[in-house]
């Protein structure tokens, strides 16, 4: 491939998250603030429906990876899947920050449920076809890093964008009115979001990939019942991305309640986006000194250190950007690191048992990732209901402050201590190198 085609393939795949963090970044952030303060819906029942959606998703993610094992187009397994499912996904992410103002809370809440279910579901058409595409783009491994580190790089680029403008454009659309703010950002975000994914899918190219054994779903699920590290780091994804999410779920309630500064909220967001970005180019060095667990074990105490500053900070608004900088370091170096481990356990498995499960162990880690998000997001309703949290105050109670601190806090400190723990039991790094010299053993030996 000359440079040129190189260069567009790389840029044209990592845009994709770019698409992907336009939406979703706003649904971690922002929906659960639109849904209980925008349009005033019950907390505990908002909880309730993340909770339910995330189990659905259980189905829809193994269907969507069964599917793309089993697609065979002129254009490949799963570049298909960003054509066809880019529009649905713009349309939904409209759709869900859209609640019509002229009908009673149940049918709105019946019209949450409908749209967030299918704003999922298209989330997972678009989202787990940029895991499965990957080996296909390239066999040559610094390759395949290159398209990884490119599509960081613009995941985190997406979520930057969203965390230092999404606000200022709500309150430009709506001038006061936030339904009205809302729906017009979405229809902005959704449309960039459509056109990103086109450009992926006229960017890459897949090559044709040989399977020398289509396992049954039975032996799929024995090998990874049978997959130890891979176990670790699928016990480890509800304790990693279970804290991400109650976190940024509770931002905008930290800094508006308890540091009283709404622009701060901002700023700390905005760090929590470019600091993880600049952050990712330093893994690949920190890598090969320090070996992968040991980098996320490192990188998450730093994160933990970084939480502790700002709560310590109080309401001091330099200590808490030293925190939050420090915190957003320590993320974007894990987060990293996270995604070049997540291939390691495949090829522990086909090592182990002669199974490939790229696309069903990729689908399973993308559905426990979606039940982290959905137990943070019923835990947050459960909390500020609990409280006594009151969407119409200006002041809340110390009891909801409280709640509001231990969300941002205590539970994403918690769940991060218990990720460590999980992950120090991870010993894949130690033996990888003689996996990898069997299997391409294996390999020479076939061809």
């Amino acid at each position: 491939m000359s440079p040129l085609l190189l260069w567009r393939q790389r840029i044209g795949y990592g845009v994709s998250d770019f698409a992907c963090n336009l939406i979703w970044q706003i649904i971690s952030l922002y929906l659960l603030y639109y849904y209980v303060d925008v349009m005033k819906l019950d907390a505990a029942a908002i909880g309730i429906m993340f909770l339910v959606t995330r189990f659905i998703d259980g189905a829809t993610d193994l269907l969507v990876g069964y599917c793309i094992d089993h697609t065979h187009t002129r254009w490949g397994q799963s570049r298909p899947y960003f054509l066809f499912g880019a529009i649905p996904f713009a349309i939904f992410a409209y759709l869900c920050f859209a609640i019509p103002t002229d009908i009673d809370h149940t049918w709105q809440m019946v019209y949450a449920y409908v749209t967030y279910i299918g704003l999922s579901f298209m989330y997972t058409i678009v989202n787990i076809p940029m895991a499965s595409i990957l080996p296909a783009l390239s066999d040559d491994t610094n390759e395949r890093t290159a398209l990884s580190t490119s599509r960081k790089f613009f995941a985190f680029l997406g979520a930057t964008v969203v965390s230092a403008f999404a606000l200022k454009l709500v309150g430009f659309f709506g001038q006061g009115n936030e339904v009205t703010g809302f729906r017009y950002l979405m229809l902005l975000f959704g449309v960039a979001s459509c056109i990103f994914f086109f450009i992926t899918f006229f960017s890459v190219r897949e090559r044709p990939v040989t399977v020398n054994h289509n396992a049954s779903l039975k032996e799929t699920l024995s090998s990874l019942m049978h997959n130890t590290p891979w176990l670790i780091f699928a016990l480890n994804i509800i304790f990693m991305w279970g804290a991400f999410f109650i976190q940024i779920g509770a931002l905008i309630y930290y800094f508006k309640f308890v540091v009283q500064s709404v622009e701060l909220s901002i700023t700390v967001a905005t760090i929590v986006s470019i600091v993880p970005m600049l952050a990712n180019f330093a893994v690949p060095f920190l890598a090969t000194r320090t070996g992968k667990r040991n980098l996320y074990l490192l990188s998450s105490t730093v994160q933990i250190i970084g939480m502790l500053i700002i709560f310590l900070g109080g309401v001091n608004h330099t200590i808490i950007i030293v925190g939050a900088i420090i915190m957003a370091a320590g993320h974007g170096i894990k987060e990293s690191i996270y995604f070049s481990m997540q291939a390691d356990p495949v090829d522990y498995g086909e090592w182990k048992t002669g199974i490939n499960t790229a696309g069903s162990l990729s689908a399973i880690n993308g559905f426990i990732g979606k039940v982290a998000q959905a137990l943070a997001g019923g835990l947050s309703g459960l909390l500020l209901s609990m409280s006594g949290y009151d969407a119409n105050a200006t002041i809340q109670s110390p009891e909801a402050m409280s709640a509001i601190t231990w969300m941002y806090i205590f539970v994403p400190m918690a769940l991060m201590i218990l990720s460590i723990i999980t992950m120090s039991f991870y010993r894949l790094d130690k033996i990888f190198p003689q996996i990898k010299a069997e299997l391409l053993a294996q390999q020479h030996s076939a061809e």
